[in-house]
């Protein structure tokens, strides 16, 4: 007899139905395989029913204690800011209910592992959205480590420069750390070192520092940093969120002893493979759903079928990462 809740189908719940939920992961839950969007919540009542109908999804709630309560719920999708990710996660933990969580995964490294020990507790599944390691181009770009074509990875260099936010109206929650734990390195950086650390293994050794430059909100807006990985990779990264628009930039090398790979965390460009063989490219378009690869395997490791790309424990080192590399820095805490 299989006592797999899961084993027949997963019923999804979301709380917090708003833009990242339109295209990029709410379609997907509908799309796989043995899953099913079954409710969505939004504290707005009139927009959590409009988008009930819109993807023909049977129920809606203006309150999440009523998702988490559904008895056709087997599984929480969380896509509100980041600081109620720990409070929703937590209490759909505590109801049985697996978790898909959005990134980052909380505010802070203590949240996450609060979210780790709930999820011990409750013995539930627990993944996050780090979705880059399940996407097409990116599982190439593993592929393409793994059988040497760059030979013996040595340094991992990130470029990520970005004009200003007009913050002239208000300051959006990705800028206000009590709601995103920081800035937008928080925000955007995150899948970035995520992903680095699914190719090479856990970031440590960090050496780092974090300020404000432009002066228009409290956030970092830069952050250098260096590390090395588990397995010996070192890595550098800069990102600045104030610099001139013509000079914007999104860039990862990974260079080899026998050639260098480059792409994008956020640009769908073509990877660029160079070694002694000559120079190659690997188209990498962007899906209809980006999320929808990451929920597959989600599905999957579910039912018993797979084991999961992304979890807690990968979810909350990002985080940890992330604290560490702004350590000094002002930023909300609990």
């Amino acid at each position: 007899m299989n006592n797999n809740p899961y084993a027949s189908e997963i019923a999804w719940g979301i709380i917090g139905c708003g833009n990242v939920t339109e295209a990029k992961s709410g379609p997907a839950l509908q799309a796989v395989p043995h899953s099913r969007l079954v409710a969505v919540m939004r504290r707005n009542a009139a927009l959590a029913e409009d988008y009930a109908r819109r993807h023909g999804v049977p129920r809606w709630y203006a309150d999440a204690d009523g998702l988490i309560a559904d008895p056709e719920v087997n599984a929480v999708y969380v896509a509100t800011p980041p600081d109620s990710h720990s409070r929703y996660a937590i209490q759909a933990m505590r109801a049985g209910k697996a978790v898909y969580v959005e990134k980052p995964m909380a505010r802070t490294f203590a949240e996450c592992l609060e979210m780790l020990r709930v999820q011990q507790e409750c013995g539930v599944p627990l993944f996050v959205a780090y979705y880059r390691r399940a996407l097409p181009g990116f599982v190439k770009v593993k592929e393409l480590i793994e059988t040497g074509e760059i030979g013996s990875v040595r340094l991992v260099q990130v470029r990520f420069l970005r004009p200003l936010d007009d913050v002239s109206g208000g300051l959006p929650w990705r800028l206000r750390p009590e709601i995103s734990g920081g800035g937008l390195f928080f925000d955007l950086a995150c899948h970035t070192l995520d992903y680095l650390d699914f190719l090479f293994g856990p970031i440590g050794g960090i050496q780092a520092s974090a300020f404000n430059q432009s002066g228009a909100y409290a956030a970092e807006d830069t952050v250098l940093a260096c590390w090395r990985h588990q397995n010996g990779v070192a890595g550098s990264g800069s990102w600045c969120y104030a610099a001139p628009a013509n000079l914007a930039r999104d860039e990862i090398e990974i260079l080899g002893s026998e050639g260098r790979i480059r792409l994008s965390t956020f640009e769908f460009v073509p990877i660029i493979l160079e070694n002694d063989h000559g120079r190659a490219e690997f188209p990498h378009p962007k899906p209809d759903h980006v999320q929808q690869f990451l929920i597959e395997n989600i599905v999957a490791a579910l039912r018993g079928e797979a084991e999961p790309l992304s979890s807690g424990e990968s979810g909350a080192h990002t985080s940890a990462v992330m604290e560490e590399m702004v350590r000094g820095y002002y930023r909300f805490e609990n």
